[in-house]
């Protein structure tokens, strides 16, 4: 397997475009080629998956939109910041997702098969 299943990875990409807008403020495009470079292209999220995140995570406040222009190429583009409160849902993500790893391995074989 190359690469991994938009069902399997669909619950965290919000925790994904957080943990990327942590530091600083980042636009659709950019965030979606770091997330394909980090995982070192064993995923790569779709365009209508990124903007419908973003649309959620604005409507439950956990980031912000504004609009600048590209000093390079003179176009307007949104960027995303992250809010405090989507750094308190990014940690409570963060807890949830060791809590899922340790009851998902009580049903993988280490070996790959039974």
């Amino acid at each position: 397997m190359n690469s991994i299943s938009s069902d399997i990875i669909r619950g965290y990409n919000d925790t994904m475009i957080l943990y990327l807008l942590w530091d600083a403020p980042s636009y659709g495009y950019e965030i979606s080629k770091r997330i394909k470079n980090l995982s070192e292209e064993k995923y790569v999220i779709k365009e209508t998956t990124l903007y419908s995140a973003f649309t959620r995570l604005e409507k439950n406040d956990f980031v912000e939109s504004f609009a600048d222009n590209d000093a390079v190429n003179g176009k307007r583009r949104t960027y995303y910041r992250i809010t405090e409160q989507g750094r308190q849902y990014y940690r409570d993500k963060c807890a949830e997702w060791e809590l899922t790893k340790e009851v998902v391995e009580k049903f993988i074989k280490q070996d790959g098969g039974r």
